[in-house]
């Protein structure tokens, strides 16, 4: 497509990600165990993220992430 002069954006956008913090590290594994993740976590409101993805060089171009608006 860029050979050809042709330029083509793809705009995603996903509202209401919540911002979340874990209250405590998780545990250390010992070899043969499941990795154990803590549950406990605070919450730092929602963020909406919008991607602008080039079709052509598959890459993402200017992404940015923001609040979520409350219209």
């Amino acid at each position: 497509m860029l050979e050809q002069g042709i330029h083509l954006i793809s705009t995603d956008e996903m509202t209401g990600i919540q911002a979340l913090e874990r209250l405590f590290p998780n545990k250390r594994i010992k070899p043969k165990q499941v990795e154990k993740i803590e549950f406990e976590y605070e919450r730092h409101g929602t963020l909406s993220l919008i991607a602008n993805w080039d079709v052509a060089r598959g890459k993402v171009v200017s992404p940015s992430i923001g609040p979520t608006r409350t219209e």
